[in-house]
């Protein structure tokens, strides 16, 4: 199968390669796909995109004139694809269903550990020579209570590393999963008010934007801890600021940022990106923003890159992409058909 590979960054093309094998004749181009540069995908069978790629109708339009009879994401977000339009235009979806929920968890801990031991302080007095250990004073995890709201692998996993370093561990979830020994199911209120540090793990979906708003954050202990490595809508940002400039929330760790599709994945010191609430959050001292590099780790990316290909085989050997499929009239039921199933 020929295919174009659109917005491919350099880390990725060692395990597109690996996960290809040469099977596939695939072009690679750091480009993203616009209606500018859907023309590169002339002649091919397949376009594989990812989630800062339009994939709208009038895009769909001209790839499909292309050529192009597949597209699959290479993520596990579908929203960027108009899939009425690429119904209508005869072509077949697949994503990445799921992937290492293990990276995601490590990296909302590590964030934890960072904001509470000062970290990114820590190291910019090192490099100036200024080894005095003020406001630099944290606090045991072991003994503190962990509330994770979304209980899907994700946050499963998460609660099982912060269970293991000692912390009491709630959870709330609309579905609470079974033999989770070392989660304590909780409501919403009891776990707001009790959580020393909150992580968030949910899906994507219209139930969850701003849901965690100034009314929710009053909720919760005062100094709170929170970080949210699931999607930036989740969080009310103007509110969340509110809150850490009155002393509600202590500590904040996002990945994720809103609105982030036209921020994350991309360098933006040439064009001085200027955004009043990113600054105020940015000059904080007790936030930490990463740039959506959660799922960043090597065995990651080759999950992604093997699932990538596997629905490029399935789909040379005319077979349908199984759990993969999000094609528009796909039955398989969606994860944001649930409020809190991260």
């Amino acid at each position: 199968m020929k295919a174009v590979a659109y917005s491919i960054k350099p880390f990725e093309k060692e395990f597109l390669a690996k996960a290809n094998q040469k099977k596939h004749d695939i072009t690679l181009i750091s480009n993203a796909l616009t209606a500018e540069t859907a023309g590169y995908a002339e002649g091919k069978d397949a376009a594989i995109v990812f989630t800062n790629d339009d994939v709208s109708a009038g895009v769909l339009e001209k790839l499909a004139s292309a050529g192009i009879k597949y597209i699959v994401t290479r993520s596990v977000k579908t929203d960027h694809i108009d899939k009425e339009a690429a119904a209508k235009y005869g072509i077949k979806l697949s994503n990445v269903p799921s992937y290492s929920p293990q990276a995601i968890a490590e990296h909302a801990v590590a964030m934890a550990f960072s904001l509470n031991r000062h970290l990114i302080a820590a190291d910019k007095h090192c490099h100036n020579l200024d080894f005095s250990n003020d406001g630099l004073v944290g606090f045991n995890f072991a003994g503190k209570t962990v509330g994770i709201i979304g209980l899907g692998t994700t946050g499963q996993t998460a609660a099982r590393i912060f269970s293991g370093i000692g912390c009491k561990v709630l959870g709330y979830d609309l579905s609470f999963p079974e033999d989770s020994p070392f989660i304590q199911p909780v409501t919403l209120d009891e776990l707001l008010a009790s959580s020393d540090i909150i992580s968030l793990h949910l899906p994507p979906s219209s139930q969850n934007v701003h849901l965690v708003n100034y009314e929710m954050v009053s909720r919760m202990k005062h100094n709170v801890m929170l970080i949210n490595t699931s999607r930036g809508a989740i969080i009310d940002t103007e509110d969340v600021l509110t809150a850490l400039e009155n002393g509600q929330v202590g500590y904040l760790g996002l990945d994720v940022y809103e609105p982030e599709d036209d921020l994350v994945f991309k360098d933006h010191k040439p064009d001085a990106h200027t955004d009043p609430l990113l600054k105020k959050l940015l000059e904080h001292p007790n936030v930490l923003i990463t740039p959506h590099q959660a799922c960043l780790t090597r065995e990651t990316l080759q999950e992604i890159a093997d699932r990538t290909i596997k629905n490029l085989d399935m789909w040379q050997q005319d077979k349908c992409a199984g759990d993969a499929c999000v094609c528009h009239k796909s039955a398989k039921p969606a994860k944001d058909d649930h409020l809190l199933n991260g």
